[in-house]
């Protein structure tokens, strides 16, 4: 069964060697009590520990079962201890944290045993050890002799072949020591017992076989087998087969031990809570570093989900714009800084000019294009994914929405609005740029409409608003009114909609900047839900404000009467509802003060379209229908230049250009004149008392007012009823006007007018005869749209996901295209949000990179406990590795415990963290109103904790590799 042969053990103590084993032979029985006694230092240990594989000889070979043992690897050596040897040590070697139960079941958990075989096993060995009523109790709660029973017990419940007991009776008193005694012969009537003592009486009374050793060797046997002489191991008669190998191969897989995780857990965990305030405070450590993370990772989550609300609203009012004719921006920009860069090449020794302007009029001619919108729309309109990924695919269209309101004073324009170039803010060129840029789906936040499209999604309007009055517009002719979060209206929308007097406002700024002492109207105005539902309007498409005398189509927006009967005739427009932005929405869709539905604009389009004007221009495409005359094209250029080289020579010429440039001074002088303004110069021919008399007699108390009336009633007067006398179609404030004019001024004025007349008489005759308009002009002033063709487009994501989505499938396009097709477009929150979320993930990843540091340390920190731990443990090392316990299970034991370390403070800090975000959203709400709260996500959370676990284990390998080499014959030893 078991035999050594020649067995020899020499230690190297520094530069020298100690030989512990001079040569062994024994030859041992299958079941026989064997002491083995020699004074202290004879080998008696070092002989049981390589017997028990916890040792390794020099020389020699220790044969198992016939099997020599030389080409043992360290798995071999752990599949030994755990299946063949059984220790009973003289301090007993249990682990203390461990209850009686789990002491004795540790060996089995090794063998791979199944929990409830476990568990029945290890009762029932420590029944036959008289120990079945003490399953439950820790090492400490009992006596020596008990704790000896239950390392016998422990020994046994792995039904080994040889049972190891070193000075098993050492620590106890006499009575014990009989127990144990009589308790090991009755084993050793079915297993060999190979115990060392120094107790001949002992020795004597209870063992079978008795082996002296002194000095290394052994000199005297009592019983020995066959005098010691060992039996050759046969050789096999023929060379194994590949079968055998493989079941050879598959019953050592069987037999090799293994700790699973779940057991390593298990010890850690009971020797963690035996240190509760060490661990808490551990773990407390490891921890800060989480929570620095953590918080900082709330408070930009609740940063992040606020700019993703706010992009979220936000989309539904600057969406993706697709404009007829655009620019890159971000091009330009580029283009620019090169062309700059490029022209920098110079000597700095003089001044030099930057051609900034012509770069930039230059770039801006070779970056602008003209998108083919029309295709494009077909492209979008095919498209069935892009459903799924907008709230809306808008398009808009040159039609203007003429909107009027009707009183007993007469109509009055809502929209386009003209209150700023009536209250002389800016002139009524600046008034259509800033129309035009108003009208770009709100992207500049500015605009003087009031009037603006809805977006198609009553879902998203439901969202971001609250119908505070009414309902929703259902039909191509019913409109909402929006007001604030506050149920307000401001003053511009009142003045602009004729709820208040805009005529008031006439000419304020104008007088302001004079130095006038002006009022405005400063009282609030309350409204009723009513009053504002009873609010009508109507609609008058601009084909209707023109009509047909003498063969051509005269605009008749001038006359008064003409236009109230094309506003009484318009589309009544009623307003249904009213809105209320939601508390929560960060943005609204509706950019003006009244939203309309898009179907309003197509009824547009259609009644433009049908109208007998439009109709007129598009069968006659090369007449101008407001002139009469024929429009200017390439093959009538040529024309028009050689009969204007024939009216006069090169020095008429220039004789001429120089009386028009001084008629034309002169009668500028007179229109001062006439409009009452003294800064003008006197014109030739008056003197300087015929100037004075003649403001005398225009009444005005300063020249201040008088300009004022002037510029005000010559704004919008019919200068040919002034030539014709017919003073019918003036207002009553230009007829006032002129009556306060005195012969002289009204002289003027009729020779301004007849010289103005005659000057573009003269320019039509040198012309050629054709009109100064063309066709697209013409049609553009009509309002005709294509449906087809849309003027832009604005597509309106659902969140930021979809709107990369979008803009792929533009890609897309513009990949399938040729490149005069190709889509130019404009995403503006894109420019200004992605610079915003890049800050503050910027921000974000450098504070977790500063409290990293923090996190490392704290990781550093458990790996030095870690390792005060492995010294704290090296015994229990020692027991793990004698009831057959690997390296890599020894590893893995304090692996687990930083796993537990890790998990807990990973754990402990995502709940601190948790509580703290209480007091920092009171804190935020305190000292700000923007709707920011820190939040943990919970993958976040996760992803922490397990950081927290693997920084640990990481920090934990070098005290665990530490902990697995160590030499289990010195860590039994250890106290």
């Amino acid at each position: 069964m078991l035999s050594l042969k020649d067995i020899k053990k020499d230690y190297v103590v520094g530069d020298s060697t100690v030989s512990a084993l001079k040569g062994v032979s024994i030859d041992f029985r299958e079941n026989e009590f064997v002491s083995i006694l020699g004074p202290s230092g004879c080998g008696k240990t070092t002989l049981l520990n390589i017997i028990g594989g916890l040792d390794r000889y020099t020389s020699g070979d220790l044969n198992i079962n016939g099997k020599s043992t030389k080409d043992f690897k360290d798995c071999d050596w752990d599949s030994y201890r755990n299946h063949s040897i059984g220790f009973v040590f003289q301090s007993y070697n249990l682990i203390p944290h461990q209850t009686v139960l789990s002491n004795v079941e540790l060996a089995l958990t090794l063998s791979g045993v199944s929990k409830s075989e476990r568990r029945e096993r290890a009762v029932k060995a420590l029944e036959q050890v008289g120990l079945g009523d003490q399953l439950h109790k820790k090492p400490n709660q009992m006596s020596g002799g008990q704790m000896q029973r239950v390392a016998i017990a422990r020994a046994l419940v792995n039904e080994p072949d040889i049972l190891l007991a070193d000075e098993p009776t050492g620590a106890l008193d006499t009575e014990t020591s009989v127990q144990i005694m009589e308790l090991l012969k009755s084993i050793s009537k079915d297993k060999l017992i190979i115990m060392v003592t120094h107790n001949p009486e002992l020795a004597m009374k209870y063992s079978s076989r008795i082996i002296k050793l002194l000095d290394g060797k052994v000199i005297d046997d009592s019983d020995p087998l066959d005098k010691n002489v060992v039996e050759p191991i046969k050789k096999p008669e023929k060379e194994p087969t590949k079968a055998d190998k493989k079941a050879a191969k598959k019953e050592r897989k069987k037999l090799k031990t293994s700790m699973s995780f779940l057991t390593a857990l298990s010890l850690s965990r009971n020797n963690l809570m035996t240190k509760k305030a060490r661990t808490l405070l551990t773990s407390f450590a490891g921890s800060i570093g989480i929570i620095g993370i953590a918080l900082i990772l709330s408070i930009s989550n609740g940063v992040q989900l606020y700019i993703d609300q706010v992009q979220s609203d936000t989309l539904s009012s600057y969406p993706l714009q697709i404009t007829k004719t655009t620019a890159s921006i971000g091009e330009i920009m580029n283009t620019m800084a090169k062309n700059h860069e490029d022209s920098a090449n110079h000597d700095k020794d003089k001044v030099y000019s930057q051609n900034a302007m012509g770069e930039m009029i230059n770039t801006l001619m070779e970056e602008t294009k003209v998108n083919n919108l029309e295709k494009f729309k077909k492209y979008l309109d095919d498209n069935s994914e892009l459903k799924d990924l907008t709230s809306d695919v808008q398009y808009t269209y040159a039609t203007t929405l003429n909107v009027f309101t009707e009183s007993d004073s007469g109509v009055m324009q809502v929209n386009p609005s003209t209150l700023l170039e009536d209250m002389g803010y800016m002139s009524s060129t600046q008034m259509e740029a800033m129309s035009m840029s108003g009208s770009m789906g709100g992207m500049m936040g500015m605009g003087t409409d009031v009037w603006s499209e809805m977006i198609d999604n009553e879902e998203l309007i439901d969202k971001q608003y609250d119908v505070i009055a009414g309902r929703l517009p259902e039909k191509y002719n019913e409109v909402v009114l929006v007001v604030d979060k506050n149920n307000e209206i401001n003053d511009y929308v009142l003045y602009s909609l004729g709820l208040l007097d805009p005529s008031s406002l006439n000419g304020i700024v104008r007088r302001a900047m004079a130095g006038e002492d002006i009022s405005v109207d400063s009282k609030q105005h309350v409204y009723t839900y009513d009053e504002l539902l009873d609010l009508k309007f109507k609609v008058v498409p601009t084909p209707d404000f023109y009509k047909k005398k003498d063969g051509v189509w005269e605009d008749m927006t001038g006359d008064e009467s003409y236009m109230k009967k094309a506003v009484a005739n318009g589309t009544e427009i009623s307003v249904v509802g009213i809105l209320r932005p939601d508390e929560d929405a960060s943005s609204a869709s509706i950019s003006g003060a009244i939203g309309y539905r898009h179907d309003l604009m197509t009824y547009l389009i259609d009644e433009v379209d049908n109208s007998e004007i439009v109709k007129e221009q598009i069968a006659n495409p090369d007449i101008d229908v407001f002139t009469g005359l024929k429009f200017k094209t390439d093959e009538n250029a040529a024309d028009t230049d050689s009969s204007s080289e024939t009216v006069s020579d090169s020095t008429a010429d220039t004789e001429s250009k120089a009386d028009k440039t001084a008629d034309s001074s002169d009668t500028d002088k007179k229109a001062g004149l006439v409009a009452g303004d003294s800064s003008m110069e006197i014109p030739e021919g008056m003197t300087e008392e015929q100037y004075k008399a003649l403001m005398e007699q225009s009444g005005a108390s300063d020249t201040g007012e008088l300009a004022d009336m002037g510029m005000n009633a010559m704004g919008s007067m019919d200068m040919s009823a002034i030539q014709g006398g017919d003073m019918s179609s003036l207002t009553e404030t230009q007829k006032k006007y002129i009556a306060s004019l005195s012969d002289e001024q009204m002289e003027l004025m009729k020779q301004m007018l007849k010289e103005q007349s005659d000057t573009n008489a003269d320019q039509l005759a040198n012309s050629g005869k054709y009109s100064t308009s063309n066709y697209d002009n013409n049609m553009k002033t009509l309002g005709y749209s294509v449906v087809e063709d849309p003027d832009s487009i604005n597509i309106y994501p659902v969140d930021f996901a979809s709107k990369e989505k979008i803009i792929d499938i533009i890609d897309d396009y513009n990949d399938s295209v040729d490149e005069e097709d190709k889509i130019e477009y404009t995403d503006y929150v894109g420019l200004m949000m992605s610079s915003i979320t890049s800050i503050i993930n910027a921000i974000s990843y450098v504070l977790i990179a500063f409290v990293a540091i923090s996190l490392v340390v704290s990781s550093i920190m458990i790996g030095i406990i870690t390792y005060i731990s492995v010294l704290e443990r090296t015994k229990e090392i020692g027991i793990l590795r004698s009831i057959g316990a690997s390296k890599r299970d020894i590893s893995r034991v304090f692996n687990a415990e930083t796993v537990i370390v890790g998990f807990v403070a990973g754990a402990l800090g995502i709940i601190i963290s948790y509580l703290l975000t209480i007091p920092i959203n009171m804190i935020i709400a305190h000292l700000t109103d923007v709707p920011i709260r820190a939040s943990i996500p919970v993958s976040a959370a996760v992803i922490l904790i397990a950081i927290s676990v693997c920084l640990t284990l990481i920090a934990g390998l070098f005290p665990s590799r530490v902990a697995a080499k160590k030499d289990p014959v010195i860590a039994l030893r250890t106290e």
